[in-house]
């Protein structure tokens, strides 16, 4: 008993099977309804995520204008409340000066005093960062919500169902915040995407592919397991507003990185028919991830299949990738790391450096310093 107690000790091993993204939490003024059980008996969530300019004014070009006269605001605010910041810590710092005599109270008790609260909170707690709860929409109650109704084909909002915590092997049914990155870039470079024919790999509740559909010719939003691919569909359709009439045509298909083709059996759903492979083959010119790299082996299985099809393309093509770097403490290393993203880093650097004689890759990091069009949190480890 004590040999087996100290091998254990030898290994811990913390396991934890529930994986939370925090989007949903920083939506400010926005209910999260539960519409519904899932398949697999999860809750899953309507959000209304909030475009800060509507697409008429995206394609007026007036965004620019309001990007920069928001910011100058939001600027000046922050000035007016760094001051008063400034003066408490000058307060604070003759206070102290005084000696710790001073800050003693009739007991003998020391006296901490409080640091004031930065402006950067101050600020987040008026712009972004207004924690909000889920209410739940029972049964028979859909009209409950009367004053969400207008936003429904509101041109300012993209409705997005989801859940809120999941096993790993589900996170691709959460919203993550590379995923808004990446289309918050879609839509900045707009002109960029206009008429193409993009594929989404693990494109989860298809965000950013509703996104891209808004500007480009034809999407391809895929990804694995079909009551996931079920919930990115009913996506899709809840933001049909968001296209132009006619245009911006999404389909969910599925593409299993662990498998060498696509899936074209007619029986089983969100399969390819062999003209939409050809049409993908033929017209694809933009493919895009946005936080898939988490697991090593599922990297190492992406960058196959990004190989796989890049190769059979028939013209050359532009590879988008976004992801958030998420520091761990290890007790391998017993420090604070980011072994996903190295991984990331070395097979991209791998790709990179592949000489076969028919492909060649080229890498070029975007700073992620361009306008933002959605509500979320942009910290800056994406």
């Amino acid at each position: 008993m004590g040999d087996l107690a100290e091998k254990e000790m030898d290994n811990p091993t913390f396991r934890s099977d529930t994986v939370l993204s925090d989007v949903h939490l920083h939506c400010p003024s926005k209910r999260h309804l539960m519409v519904r059980l899932n398949a697999v008996g999860q809750p899953v969530f309507l959000s209304y995520f909030k475009l800060l300019w509507s697409t008429e004014d995206l394609a007026s070009g007036k965004h620019v204008r309001e990007i920069t006269t928001g910011r100058e605001q939001q600027r000046r605010s922050g000035d007016e409340l760094c001051d008063k910041d400034r003066s408490d810590l000058k307060e604070e710092a003759e206070l102290n000066s005084e000696g710790v005599g001073a800050l003693l109270d009739e007991d003998g008790d020391l006296e901490v005093v409080r640091r004031p609260r930065s402006a950067s909170d101050l600020q987040a707690e008026d712009l972004l960062r207004d924690i909000v709860c889920p209410v739940i929409l029972m049964k028979g109650k859909e009209d409950a919500f009367e004053d969400e109704e207008q936003e429904r084909t509101c041109s300012d909002v993209v409705k997005i169902e989801h859940t809120m915590a999941t096993p790993l092997e589900d996170v691709g049914k959460q919203v993550w915040r590379a995923a808004f990155l990446l289309a918050d870039y879609i839509l900045f470079q707009r002109d960029t995407f206009r008429g193409c024919s993009v594929l989404e790999l693990g494109g989860g509740t298809g965000i950013t592919s509703i996104i891209m559909g808004t500007v480009a010719k034809r999407v391809y939003c895929t990804d694995v397991g079909e009551d996931l691919l079920a919930m990115c569909e009913q996506n899709v359709a809840l933001n049909k507003h968001l296209m132009e009439p006619g245009e911006g045509e999404i389909k969910v298909k599925e593409v299993d990185w662990l498998k060498d083709e696509f899936c074209t059996d007619p029986e089983a759903p969100y399969s390819w028919s062999e003209e939409e492979i050809a049409d993908l083959l033929d017209h694809c010119s933009v493919i895009m991830a946005a936080d898939v790299f988490y697991d090593d082996d599922l990297t190492d299985a992406l960058f196959r299949t990004l190989y796989r099809i890049t190769h059979n393309l028939r013209n050359s093509c532009t590879v988008y990738l976004a992801l958030e770097k998420r520091l761990n403490f290890t007790l391998r290393h017993m420090d604070i790391t980011c072994e996903a993203y190295s991984h990331f880093r070395n097979t991209l650097n791998d790709l990179e450096n592949l000489q076969d004689g028919k492909m060649k890759y080229t890498v070029e990091p975007i700073k992620a310093d361009f306008c933002q069009f959605l509500v979320y949190e942009r910290i800056e480890q994406l």
